[in-house]
C-alpha cells in the first residue's frame, strides 16, 4: 500500500512541474507576432500561435503518414 501511495505522489509532482513549465513558457512568449500568408497579414500573440502551429503540424503529419505510400499497407 505504501508503494502505491508514493507513486501517486510522484505522479502529482510530475504533473505540477509540467504545468509550471508550461505556464513559464506561456508567460515568456506573450509578445505579438505578425506574419504574412499570401496577401493577408495576421497578428496574434505567441501564446496562441505556438499551439496552433503545433496542432497544424500534428494534423499534417497524421495525414501524410496515413496516406503515404509506406503507410497505405497498414
Amino acid at each position: 500500500m505504501e508503494a502505491r501511495r508514493s507513486k501517486v505522489k510522484s505522479k502529482h509532482w510530475i504533473g505540477i512541474v509540467l504545468v509550471v513549465l508550461c505556464l513559464i513558457l506561456l508567460v515568456q512568449n506573450a509578445q505579438v507576432v505578425s506574419f504574412n500568408i499570401l496577401f493577408w497579414k495576421i497578428s496574434m500573440s505567441r501564446i496562441i500561435a505556438f499551439p496552433l502551429l503545433v496542432l497544424a503540424g500534428v494534423v499534417i503529419g497524421y495525414f501524410l503518414g496515413r496516406y503515404s505510400r509506406y503507410g497505405a499497407g497498414k
